[in-house]
């Protein structure tokens, strides 16, 4: 589904605040996969829908209002929900405190929009390339479902994740491939929850084995920043990669202990150069996508029983 905005209302989400573009972009995406989210407004024909400003460093609460169409959707309406709807720079609880928020909100910003434009393209390519691996991503989660699980976890989910999220809610699998290098999936919220618990539990269960050794022997099998984001496969989530909230940088996890500064990338890059890899594969260098029928799949983690209808891609 196409999904338009119009120019006065671009121009209203830029004096919103910083990061309300990126919101207004986000809730695009999902208004895509599910254009009937919103709720009938007092205007005929106007859905309205609403985004937590929360989500975001520099958002207000926003209602928006669109327009549906057999082939299209159009946003025509967007306001800020509360008081305070004009963004005139650092709230006065920084200024108070002496500090400086603009690099952090820079810096929000930028990763939420280099999230959304990674995605942007690898959905694009999967839409058009791998039709079945496309169908099998969920459509974004809810505002109000990533805070439930960030209350669940306890700690901030940082917002190149939050913004992953809103975008797509988990990868199903297209015959049990993830659409990701290795084959692997974007975990759901709920398999977001569950191995998070089950591996502060491992970490629990160690504390108490450490509790008589010397500081040096002692083992860490979780820290309470590593978010599991991507899995083995849609329905192995034993093994995959972790985003640590507190460096910004992803890891692996697996059954065992994890190694120390098991540092892969930051989400960004990550998602940049899966896109970099689907849109120019001769250049590939850690994993080969290609096809079979339209689901993707990458040559590291094939069945061999799959080789010979595995199609390699060009260009």
């Amino acid at each position: 589904m196409k999904v338009e905005i119009q120019p006065d209302v671009r121009d209203i989400a830029a004096r919103l605040g910083a990061d309300v573009p990126y919101a207004l972009k986000a809730l695009a995406g999902q208004l895509a996969d599910d254009p009937d989210m919103g709720r009938p407004s007092e205007l005929p024909g106007v859905l309205t829908v609403a985004v937590d400003g929360d989500m975001f460093d520099d958002c207000p609460d926003l209602s928006v209002g669109y327009i549906r169409e057999p082939d299209r959707i159009e946003i025509r309406f967007l306001k800020a929900v509360g008081p305070s709807t004009i963004s005139t720079g650092a709230p006065d609880r920084d200024r108070e405190q002496g500090g400086d928020p603009s690099g952090d909100l820079v810096s929000a910003a930028t990763a939420v929009r280099e999230v959304a434009d990674a995605w942007g393209r690898i959905t694009g390519w999967l839409k058009d390339n791998a039709p079945a691996s496309y169908a099998a991503l969920r459509a974004g989660a809810s505002p109000a479902a990533i805070a439930a699980l960030e209350e669940d976890l306890g700690i901030p989910i940082p917002v190149e994740l939050r913004t992953l999220w809103m975008l797509t809610g988990g990868d199903d699998g297209a015959d049990g491939w993830g659409c990701l290098p290795g084959n692997m999936a974007l975990m759901n919220l709920d398999a977001v929850a569950a191995r998070y618990r089950l591996k502060m539990g491992a970490q629990t269960q160690q504390a108490v084995l450490n509790a008589g050794r010397p500081e040096e022997e002692r083992i860490t099998v979780w820290e309470a920043t590593r978010i599991p984001v991507i899995a083995l496969g849609p329905a192995d989530h034993t093994m995959g990669l972790y985003l640590d909230a507190a460096t910004g940088y992803l890891g692996f996890f697996s059954r065992e202990v994890e190694a120390a500064g098991d540092v892969l990338d930051t989400l960004v890059t990550y998602l940049e150069e899966t896109a970099d890899m689907l849109e120019a594969p001769a250049l590939a260098a850690r994993d080969k996508p290609g096809l079979i029928g339209g689901t993707l799949i990458w040559l590291s983690s094939i069945n061999p029983a799959h080789e010979e209808r595995w199609q390699p891609l060009s260009g």
